[in-house]
């Protein structure tokens, strides 16, 4: 089974992200999605968790993953649309200590179709590590170009929106980590970035895609300014520095894999 985790914040397109998995999923399914800070009991579709007050992506998403029965996890945002099989797909080029992210478009969910004047795919990140406040992805196009017949290949980092990986890699890396990081922030740095370390690969598989909300129709949630300065001066001390115990490569070594 593939359990999939919806956290949402007073999102419209919950609903149509539910409607769609469902109708694009071909292999066993359960959907959990959790509704942070807000109510609405017209949820279908889905097993719904209530979080009476507000408590951010990375609770929601351990919380969903706390229930969920399925041998693989997959989470993705509440404003996105699916490949028809896109999960057996995904299922079809996975190992027990990758995570694996589709090839990702812009979707426009007025139409709930893919950005028509933005329709080029996104497949890689590079591990952006200069810039003075933050560590970050940032859309790789040279190894877009040079790797683009590769169809399930690795990537450093990832954008975040979608993600899959076993239920052993969730607990060999740990759950999604609040302290430092805060509520929201450096989610997909911390989830590659302890893949990679702890001897596993974060790939991208080309055979199946999704579509991930363009940021030109909107955000349902605001972050806090002080709470992502603060996540994002600790995740670039955390990580520059090797402070995670259970790696076993330091950062040096992802740099030169990849250089």
């Amino acid at each position: 089974m593939l359990s999939i985790i919806i956290p949402s914040y007073n999102d419209v397109y919950l609903q149509p992200t539910i409607d769609d998995i469902r109708k694009n999923a071909r292999g066993e399914i359960e959907i959990i999605a959790i509704l942070d800070g807000c109510q609405d009991n017209t949820i279908t579709g889905a097993t719904v968790i209530h979080n009476e007050n507000r408590r951010g992506l990375r609770d929601s998403v351990n919380a969903g993953v706390a229930i969920s029965r399925g041998e693989y996890i997959l989470k993705c945002d509440s404003h996105c649309m699916f490949d028809e099989g896109f999960d057996v797909k995904l299922l079809a080029d996975i190992e027990d200590n990758w995570v694996v992210i589709p090839r990702r478009y812009k979707l426009d969910t007025d139409k709930w179709i893919i950005c028509e004047d933005d329709a080029k795919p996104i497949d890689y990140e590079k591990l952006v590590l200069d810039l003075p406040d933050r560590i970050c992805g940032q859309e790789w196009v040279g190894r877009t170009k040079k790797n683009k017949d590769i169809l399930v290949d690795e990537t450093m980092v990832f954008q975040g929106s979608c993600w899959i990986m076993s239920r052993k890699h969730w607990d060999h890396i740990g759950e999604l980590q609040e302290e430092g990081y805060g509520t929201f922030t450096q989610e997909p740095i911390e989830i590659a970035l302890k893949t990679w370390l702890s001897g596993g690969k974060v790939m991208v598989n080309k055979k199946t895609w999704y579509a991930h909300q363009h940021r030109k129709f909107g955000r349902t949630h605001k972050m806090k300014p002080a709470e992502v300065i603060a996540g994002n001066t600790y995740s670039k001390d955390f990580w520059m520095n090797n402070r995670w115990e259970k790696r076993v490569h330091d950062l040096e070594w992802l740099v030169e894999r990849f250089k």
